[in-house]
């Protein structure tokens, strides 16, 4: 158990900094469009979990260790549905009606045509 918690913590560390770093990138890029690191973040991680998932499931040998400190640890760290809610907010109480919806929808729909995509290519 001790290793696999080890797992999770290396993996949410790594998923962590990525995020940060996206976020420091798209804030100093693009300041106006604040909510693309939130998106491009969980489209990823969507994509990922999907793939993951399917990888997983192929090969079930694979160690505790190894899936949960990616699935757990590093893509939970990565990505974060708080963060998404808040810049929908934002977006809303910004009078960004039209795009809240849009992020929204893209975020939501995408994530889920990313996840679908990600199992795809991990039945391969």
């Amino acid at each position: 158990m001790m290793r696999v918690l080890l797992a999770v913590v290396a993996g949410g560390v790594l998923g962590t900094l990525i995020r940060f770093g996206v976020s420091t990138w798209v804030a100093s890029s693009w300041p106006r469009h604040f909510y693309l690191a939130t998106l491009v973040v969980n489209l990823i991680g969507c994509l990922a979990i999907g793939y993951l998932y399917a990888t997983f499931l192929l090969r079930p040998e694979w160690s505790p260790e190894l899936r949960n400190g990616l699935m757990i640890g590093f893509l939970g760290a990565l990505t974060t549905f708080s963060s998404f809610s808040l810049d929908g907010l934002r977006l809303f109480e910004s009078g960004q009606i039209g795009m809240a919806f849009i992020y929204l929808a893209a975020s939501v729909i995408g994530g889920v045509l990313a996840a679908w995509v990600g199992l795809t290519l991990g039945r391969l």
